[in-house]
């Protein structure tokens, strides 16, 4: 095994961890990724993490699946707008600088890293009963936002997507992130879609990668559900305040 696919798996397989819990592991595997392998173009770089991101994803759903109950139809709606979105947000990404948009996204973090470090009950239980129609409206519109997001930007999609469940729907977190890796799931295809019909995948790094992205999956999963929501709070927190970092150091400090 060579050292740029060693330090590639590694990477993966921590991905796959923090992104089974509460998302964010792009905040891992895409700048070890880009830093890794220099020499190849963006788009493709982007477009082979999407082969790990999906195969973690898809572990963590399965098992999800058999311990959470799951709102099927708000799923596959949800899923059915992500998956387009985000093939016309991958398709828009080399085209235009997503760099406008790392400002907006920096300040959003930190209200929300305030905001659930302050309410201790924010996400430790089903609070919101929605009427069915607003539920199918709020879900619409972020359904369509995040999509073109993960497949224009992506990291943190899995954190913005558990924010939504949980402040616009009121799930509890462990609800919210169940729900949120089918979501998360649907934006991964819809890239993968566009990124293979166009050449940007690289197969031997990405498939390595995948199995250890679901080695991660599959641990982090098992722990999300045995330890519960005070667990997956704390993570998020954590995760949300890395992403907040990560965004902050290329807004200020990258030339």
């Amino acid at each position: 095994m060579s050292t740029e696919l060693f330090i590639l798996c590694i990477a993966a397989f921590a991905a796959g961890f923090i992104d089974s819990i509460v998302g964010g592991g792009g905040l891992v595997q895409t700048p070890a990724t880009l830093i890794t392998l220099p020499e190849y173009p963006v788009a493709t770089l982007l477009g082979t993490i999407k082969i790990p991101s999906f195969s973690g994803t898809a572990i963590a759903c399965f098992q999800y699946a058999k311990k959470v109950s799951l709102q099927w139809k708000l799923i596959l709606f949800m899923c059915c707008i992500a998956l387009a979105a985000a093939m016309a947000g991958s398709y828009t990404v080399s085209m235009v600088s997503n760099q406008f948009m790392k400002p907006v996204i920096f300040c959003i973090l930190i209200a929300v890293a305030i905001y659930t470090y302050s309410k201790k009950n924010f996400g430790t239980a089903v609070s919101k009963d929605l009427h069915p129609r607003h539920e199918l409206w709020y879900s619409a519109l972020f359904a369509l936002i995040i999509g073109f997001y993960d497949g224009f930007i992506g990291p943190g999609t899995g954190s913005f997507l558990m924010i939504f469940f949980i402040a616009a729907l009121g799930f509890d977190f462990l609800k919210a992130s169940a729900h949120a890796k089918f979501v998360n799931l649907a934006t991964n295809m819809g890239s993968i879609i566009y990124f293979g019909g166009s050449g940007h995948i690289l197969y031997h790094f990405a498939i390595p990668m995948a199995l250890c992205n679901i080695g991660g999956s599959f641990l982090g999963t098992r722990l999300a559900i045995a330890k519960g929501n005070s667990f997956i709070r704390v993570f998020f927190l954590l995760v949300v305040a890395a992403t907040i970092l990560r965004f902050g150091y290329d807004i200020f400090f990258k030339r």
